[in-house]
């Protein structure tokens, strides 16, 4: 039987090219490289990210919002990703607070055990501010 998904015939073309530009990338994992990436200061997120970009359009605060509420939605499954928006949104001036409700309002589209594996992924990454 053939597959004609084109999206699963793309996926495969595409870890094919990348085993075949680097045989290491078969086994790469983002998972935990967050620890790699240096919070950005909340400055610099508003000039690439925020009214920088665009005087009339979104701040650096709710396009790191949105994209918290997608990686939500997606499933929760892009932890780094998660972590490091996360770690960005409080230095962008998010409270705690706000995280959880954005998190919470996904659930509703991304369904419960996406929304509590972002919770356990925040609660982590916020916790880290609490020790230091």
């Amino acid at each position: 039987m053939t597959d004609t998904n084109p999206f699963a015939a793309m996926m495969r073309l595409g870890e094919t090219w990348v085993e075949q530009m680097n045989p290491a990338m078969k086994t790469f994992s983002v998972n935990g490289m967050e620890g790699f990436f240096p919070t950005m200061p909340a400055s610099a997120m508003e000039m690439f990210f925020g009214k920088g970009l665009n005087p009339d359009g979104l701040d650096a605060k709710t396009r790191l919002t949105v994209t918290l509420t997608g990686l939500v939605i997606l499933g929760a499954q892009a932890e780094s990703q998660i972590r490091l928006t996360v770690r960005h949104l409080i230095e962008a001036g998010a409270t705690k607070q706000e995280v959880a409700e954005t998190i919470a309002q996904a659930g509703l589209f991304g369904g419960v055990p996406a929304m509590t594996r972002a919770m356990e992924l925040a609660t982590d990454e916020l916790s880290k501010d609490d020790d230091a």
